[in-house]
C-alpha cells in the first residue's frame, strides 16, 4: 500500500510563493514517476506538472510553465513543487499522485496512468 501525504498549502497573496511538499511511503519511491494535479471548485482535476523516476524529466502545463518548478528528493521520498508568481486562478486543490508505470521512460500526463494520489492540499490565491 502506497502512502502520499501533501503539505505546505495555505493562503497566499498574488505574485506570492508556496512551496507544497509530498511524502510517500510504501513503495520503491525512486522507481517511479511522480505528477501533481489539481482541481479548482467546479472543474475537472488537470495535469499542473510531472517529474520521471530519475528527476532528469520534467514537464508542466501551459498554465504553470515558467513559474511552477517540480523537484524531488529521492532519499527523503519526496517530492516537491515550487510555486512562484501566484495566481488567483491557481487556486484549488492540489494532488500528488505516483505513476503506476515503474521505471517508465519519461513521464504521463494522463490522469489515469496514476494509480496512488494523496489527500490533496488547499491553495488559495487572493487578489
Amino acid at each position: 500500500q502506497v502512502q502520499l501525504v501533501e503539505s505546505g498549502g495555505g493562503l497566499v497573496q498574488a505574485g506570492g510563493s508556496l512551496r507544497l511538499s509530498c511524502a510517500a511511503s510504501g513503495r520503491t519511491f525512486i522507481s517511479y514517476a511522480m505528477g501533481w494535479f489539481r482541481q479548482a471548485p467546479g472543474k475537472e482535476r488537470e495535469f499542473v506538472a510531472a517529474i520521471s523516476w530519475s528527476g532528469g524529466t520534467t514537464y508542466y502545463a501551459d498554465s504553470v510553465k515558467g513559474r511552477f518548478t517540480v523537484s524531488r528528493d529521492n532519499a527523503k521520498n519526496t517530492v516537491y513543487l515550487q510555486m512562484n508568481n501566484l495566481k488567483p486562478e491557481d487556486t484549488a486543490v492540489y494532488y500528488c499522485a505516483a505513476d503506476h508505470r515503474r521505471l517508465r521512460v519519461g513521464v504521463t500526463i494522463a490522469l489515469n496512468e496514476y494509480d496512488y494520489w494523496g489527500q490533496g492540499t488547499q491553495v488559495t490565491v487572493s487578489s
